[in-house]
């Protein structure tokens, strides 16, 4: 399938056969690295923008790697390094790096931005993430279940935590598509939202997927072959949130236990960053205001046998490079 000059938005914009399809590519890109085959021609004389309202370890550095295995040039914009919403409007924004750059990645808040940038600048924007989906993470994370399982339709991978944010949207919107059994698992307050839900759902009628919302930790790990999870609190949202949530999900955290009550072949992912001990600047004032050693998953678990998060982190980068490549070749 033809996907030259498509943006990458939101998964809810792609069919099955083109995700798997991305999935596919990603798969050779990765296979062709290992083996030391270079592609650095492939997309030689071509210039990317990143524009990064909020910071970045993993997809920075996923953007900026493929782009140059890739033999594209990249820009790198910070917060403050434009003006994009400030002193001049999205829409003129893109309209200046659409004349510039062959493609734009935005990471940032709101999907409207991402959404008009695509809009006025006539090139590929790619969803580095926004409040609302986080479309690159989830090839990454299915990427990497395929890795253990093969054909993941039917398998079940369950989101534990706070299901309303954006990873677990796009999760659920992910596993609508590929025919997945999708469950989330956390407070009641903190489920999608129904507009979401509801698409999802007509997406399951067709591809046979099973959409999942429960706040049983037991009834969420049964029969299951991915627990993922993410941090309580999301970049952006004010500490003073952190009491709250850990009194919410707390129930919710991954450890030995939940582990135990899912498959003994189910593997664990995450988006990262985790605060899974006291290394952190953050894990060490949560310990000393609440004692809590560990927050949406605990150390043996994190760094246990049946984590794949590192593997997964790598994978942001395959898959990225996969959709630059089949969006701008």
């Amino acid at each position: 399938m033809e996907l030259k000059n498509r943006s990458f938005l939101k998964l809810l914009d792609y069919t099955p056969a083109e995700i798997e399809q991305l999935l596919d590519l990603a798969a050779d890109l990765k296979a062709q690295k290992k083996a030391g085959i270079r592609h650095n021609d492939q997309l030689a004389g071509k210039n990317i923008a990143l524009i990064f309202e909020k910071t970045s370890t993993r997809t920075r550095c996923s953007f900026e790697v493929a782009a140059h295995d890739l033999g594209m040039e990249v820009t790198y914009l910070d917060p403050s390094g434009s003006q994009i919403g400030k002193k001049e409007s999205i829409a003129d924004t893109a309209r200046v790096l659409g004349r510039m750059f062959d493609g734009i990645e935005y990471r940032g808040f709101k999907q409207s931005v991402v959404e008009d940038l695509a809009k006025y600048s006539g090139v590929p924007v790619w969803n580095g993430l926004t409040d609302q989906f986080h479309p690159t993470q989830m090839l990454a994370d299915i990427m990497t279940a395929r890795e253990e399982f093969g054909d993941m339709r039917g398998r079940k991978l369950t989101f534990f935590g706070d299901a309303r944010n954006n990873v677990a949207n796009s999760l659920m919107v992910v596993c609508a598509k590929l025919g997945m059994h999708f469950c989330a698992c956390g407070p009641k307050e903190l489920m999608p939202e129904d507009w979401l839900i509801e698409k999802c759902q007509a997406v399951a009628a067709e591809t046979g997927a099973v959409l999942e919302f429960t706040d049983d930790v037991a009834q969420g790990a049964k029969d299951c072959d991915v627990l993922y999870t993410d941090i309580w609190l999301s970049m952006g949202e004010p500490a003073e949130l952190w009491e709250k949530r850990i009194k919410l999900l707390r129930p919710y955290q991954v450890n030995k236990e939940l582990m135990a009550m899912a498959k003994p072949t189910a593997i664990f992912e995450h988006c990262l960053p985790s605060f899974h001990d006291r290394e952190t600047t953050v894990g060490e004032d949560i310990y000393q205001k609440f004692g809590l050693e560990a927050m949406e998953v605990t150390d043996d678990v994190f760094l246990g046998h049946q984590a794949r998060q590192f593997q997964e982190a790598e994978n942001r980068m395959h898959t990225i490079k996969a959709v630059m490549y089949a969006t701008l070749k």
